[in-house]
């Protein structure tokens, strides 16, 4: 994952009721921190899975879901 997708996802979590968390099975990462996130040093096709502390932000892992399905909005060259 690269710099730009982190601080998307950073920037997403900003609004977040508690803490959300990253997860690749090894690791994980405060999902508000771009640091952390790099850190992952996850590549197409990392599995991540998304945590989050407070039952209030759902809906945030949903839309954070959709943007990790989405490929970040960035077309993968293959």
């Amino acid at each position: 994952m690269h710099a730009r997708p982190a601080a998307k996802i950073a920037e997403m979590t900003m609004g977040a009721k508690g803490n959300i968390w990253l997860s690749d099975g090894v690791s994980t990462v405060d999902a508000s921190s771009i640091i952390d996130i790099l850190t992952l040093c996850a590549v197409t096709g990392t599995r991540i899975s998304i945590h989050v502390e407070n039952k209030g932000d759902t809906l945030l892992a949903e839309e954070l879901k959709a943007f990790f399905d989405m490929g970040f909005g960035e077309q993968i060259n293959e």
